[in-house]
């Protein structure tokens, strides 16, 4: 019965071994047999699992999406290593709960992609699973795609190796015509009806589970709509600090991430910023405003790059009206729009020779 189901809604496929008898939860793993709750045996290992360092807030300030993303995606030998489950608290974005989350956090983020394509009659989804952790009394685990079967609703659809499925809906159209008033005549109204089941964290079985108790096709038109989590590698800027001659200091190397921002990553970092020779914008005295943007202390000359920055806005613009290729630092971000590349970036520019 259960080779059955599957043929017609997913295409079977589960591994042995190491992933498949452990729940791994960040740098730690349950045990299968662990006879406490999820709830309590993930609250007991809160401070080793809570993922502080999500890509929501790493890349909050990177703006719009500019690249394709799949540039970033990662080997499916490395997904396969790099998938957990994290136990969240509460936020602003979202609420408590188990989610999925990458264990080096540093290097890598997880990403949300929507997928929708026809649903096909007889059909059924045609996705191999692959379980990486699971056989748990809660039903907690992970389930992830193998890959997709030839001539199932999903063979042309986006969906990659790897992905983890969080949720499934079906979606179905339905035209109705309604009266406006006596001189208008009819009017044709479409109302869009949604099944859904959520799949995050749950092992194969429960997966599978979800996903059969989908209304079975009853019109054609109908869709699927897939939300899928996708582990990446984050974007990353090569950056070369150069300082004036006279200072004899030698160039300085630093890896940034998208979405960081300049001046406070320089200063992490123990990088000698504020120039000297600098008077404040706003008062004409000394001393760096704190990252206000109105002192322009922190300015820097962008040799190379700029073109990964985000764009200057109205008051910096203002600031340094007569140089076009200054940035304060404070009001810089790298990595704009996810891009990825090298820069060179000269500090203290008005040291320079040339007052550049």
């Amino acid at each position: 019965m259960r080779m059955s189901v599957l043929l017609v809604f997913l295409c079977y496929a589960i591994t042995a071994g190491a992933f498949h008898n452990r729940v791994f939860l960040g740098s730690q793993s349950i045990a299968i047999s662990s006879a406490r709750s999820p709830i309590s045996v993930l609250h007991a290992m809160s401070d080793s699992i809570i993922d502080e360092d999500s890509s929501v807030s790493k890349f909050s300030g990177a703006g719009p999406v500019q690249v394709d993303m799949n540039i970033y995606n990662l080997p499916f030998e490395t997904v396969l290593e790099e998938w957990t489950a994290n136990m969240v608290p509460a936020t602003p974005m979202q609420e408590e709960g188990i989610y999925l989350g990458a264990k080096n956090s540093r290097e890598h983020l997880v990403d949300v992609v929507q997928v929708e394509f026809p649903r096909l009659q007889d059909m059924g989804l045609g996705i191999q699973l692959m379980e990486l952790a699971g056989g748990r009394e809660d039903s907690l685990g992970i389930t992830i795609v193998e890959g997709l079967v030839e001539g199932g609703s999903a063979e042309n659809s986006d969906i990659l190796p790897g992905d983890c499925i969080t949720k499934v809906a079906v979606r179905k159209s339905s035209s109705t015509s309604a009266p406006v008033d006596i001189t208008a005549g009819m009017d044709l109204t479409e109302t869009v009806e949604e099944s859904a089941v959520t799949t995050e964290c749950l092992g194969y079985d429960a997966t599978v589970s979800a996903i059969v108790s989908l209304p079975p096709v009853s019109s054609e038109g109908e869709t699927f709509v897939l939300t899928l989590k996708r582990l990446r590698r984050k974007p990353k800027i090569n950056l070369t600090l150069q300082y004036p001659p006279e200072m004899n200091e030698p160039d300085v190397k630093l890896e940034l991430f998208a979405g960081e921002n300049l001046r406070r990553s320089m200063l992490v970092k123990g990088v000698k910023l504020n120039d000297a020779l600098s008077r404040r914008f706003d008062s004409g005295g000394i001393g760096d405003c704190g990252a206000e943007g109105t002192c322009a202390t922190c300015a820097v000359k962008i040799v190379q790059g700029g073109n990964l920055c985000n764009p200057r806005a109205q008051q910096e613009a203002q600031i340094l009206v007569k140089r076009a290729n200054w940035r304060m630092s404070c009001k810089t971000i790298v990595g704009y729009g996810m891009k990825e590349g090298s820069m060179t970036v000269r500090v203290s520019p008005r040291q320079w020779a040339d007052g550049s």
